[in-house]
């Protein structure tokens, strides 16, 4: 599998981890109807979720992760 399709499975993973909860606890806890439940699902998932990007390096193709939570931008 070429590295560039695992750091999309990763990014799609990570946002569905994120997206998924939020929706449900978006519909559970506020009176928000209709499209804007998953809008703001969106829009939090956006800002929560860790960011995967595929460098390509003179070694090679490096994985790094950049996330809110985390100062400093790690490799993989």
């Amino acid at each position: 599998m070429n590295i560039k399709t695992k750091v999309f499975i990763y990014q799609l993973l990570s946002f569905a981890a994120f997206f998924i909860p939020l929706r449900f606890a978006i519909s559970y806890f506020s009176s928000l109807e209709g499209i804007w439940i998953p809008f703001l699902a969106f829009v939090i998932t956006l800002i929560l979720a860790p960011k995967f990007q595929v460098i390509t390096t003179k070694e090679g193709s490096k994985v790094f992760m950049k996330w809110i939570f985390s100062k400093e931008i790690k490799e993989l």
